[in-house]
């Protein structure tokens, strides 16, 4: 009998301790960080499909889409410290509520525009340095099957897809990575987007192939994203598959694994 309740007893502890430890789990993922994987191709090549990383809740603050189970005591985004420039942000659609992730561009107060394919920053030019060409294999890419589009396209399945890529540099000197698909694409030439205070302009790295602030919501586009819809930041990709499934572990891109976002 004392073996058994022995024997019992260790079962208990066994399950209390699994317990707890999802306990602490889901705690720590409510409070700081939020899992997040890449659908889709709009900030290639910084995150690619298949991505996987987890997203800094504590980076800006609480939200109420980032608030620890809805509780906490005030109305709106509780701000520890302001966004930059050029941070890789989730944060919820304005009107769809989907959660969605860009690159920081025009703060409160900026000026953006797009002219020919440049950017523009509160009317001076940002500087984009030529970097060679991206290249990726045309085919299926992720659950969803996305096929890439591509600069040198149409191209055959298995084939290499190819974008042209240039270095950008923020005022303030951080420097990212954009492709570009189209020539005076949709999305090259716009009107000057003044940010209203308390409100961000993000667009994708993958500059002819986002739907982000350039584009209205009333025609599907992100607008203006206000304060209380960021999520967090993105500080580094934990892991990356190129498959259709995770579980295929001869697509696991071991490169990205651990890599910063920058």
């Amino acid at each position: 009998m004392a073996s058994k309740a022995k024997t019992d007893g260790g079962i208990v502890e066994t399950i209390k301790t699994v317990v707890y430890a999802l306990l602490i789990a889901g705690v720590f993922r409510t409070l700081f960080f939020q899992p997040f994987w890449i659908p889709s191709g709009s900030m290639k090549d910084t995150l690619l499909i298949g991505d996987f990383l987890f997203v800094n809740k504590m980076a800006y603050g609480y939200s109420r889409y980032s608030c620890p189970l809805g509780l906490c005591p005030f109305d709106g985004r509780l701000l520890f410290s302001e966004p930059d420039r050029g941070d890789v942000v989730v944060f919820r659609h304005p009107v769809n509520g989907s959660d969605f992730i860009k690159r920081l561009i025009g703060v409160p107060g900026d000026t953006v525009q797009m002219r020919n394919g440049v950017l523009f920053l509160n009317g001076a030019e940002v500087t984009q340095t030529p970097d060679g060409v991206f290249e990726e294999v045309y085919a299926q890419q992720g659950p969803m099957g996305h096929l890439p589009r591509c600069e040198n396209g149409p191209v055959g399945e298995g084939d290499v897809c190819k974008k042209t890529r240039t270095k950008e540099t923020l005022p303030g000197g951080r420097t990212h990575d954009v492709l570009n698909i189209d020539t005076n694409g949709f999305g090259d030439n716009s009107d000057v987007f003044s940010v209203p205070e308390g409100q961000y302009f993000f667009m994708g790295d993958n500059r002819d192939n986002s739907q982000d602030s350039r584009y209205a919501q009333s025609v599907g586009g992100v607008g203006f994203v206000p304060a209380e819809n960021l999520i967090g930041r993105a500080d580094r990709i934990m892991f990356s598959s190129a498959g259709r499934s995770m579980l295929y572990f001869w697509t696991w891109r071991s490169d990205r694994f651990f890599k910063a976002v920058e």
